[in-house]
């Protein structure tokens, strides 16, 4: 199997158990968080939501700056609504699909990939590890979010299996 089929078959399986737990997120309370040292409702949902076009940025570009010299950088999409939340959602995860199909098992498993901020590099990895990392990041987030939906009293939603709201097994 190429290593593209495999991400882009694992990116299948996520796509509708990250979109029931976005579904849920309760509008209206974006600041809300558990602790003061926990980030909140809402800047976790965007990142769950914007997560999958992480995947994207590992395979078209070489390098991503989170603070570039002189301004600039990423410019999250608008999540105020849960319409808004879905379709960032979707629009991330149509770019991770477009990208997977195009790419090729070799530039995964030669080319490296760097994280900076503000110039210096923090992190680098074989795109294959930055792409693998990304979905274990996905499954970390998605789940603090299940804790953050129950602490709002939203109903949680089968992810891997039954929950207390939902019996299903997705």
């Amino acid at each position: 199997m190429k290593l593209t089929d495999f991400f882009s078959a694992q990116l299948e399986r996520e796509v509708p158990i990250t979109r029931r737990a976005l579904e849920r997120v309760p509008e209206g309370r974006p600041d809300w968080k558990p602790h003061e040292k926990s980030m909140p409702l809402g800047y976790l949902a965007q990142l769950v939501a914007t997560m999958p076009a992480w995947i994207a940025l590992a395979i078209d570009q070489d390098e991503l700056d989170l603070n570039p010299p002189g301004g600039g950088g990423f410019k999250p999409p608008a999540t105020d609504t849960n319409a808004q939340l879905l379709q960032a959602f979707d629009d991330s995860v149509a770019r991770a699909r477009a990208s997977l199909r195009k790419e090729t098992d070799e530039h995964l498993l030669t080319t490296r990939w760097k994280l900076l901020v503000a110039g210096k590099v923090v992190l680098e990895n074989p795109r294959i590890e930055v792409v693998a990392d990304t979905f274990t990041h996905l499954a970390h987030h998605r789940g603090q979010l299940t804790v953050y939906l129950r602490l709002n009293g939203a109903r949680v939603p089968s992810i891997y299996g039954p929950t207390a709201d939902d019996k299903s097994f997705g």
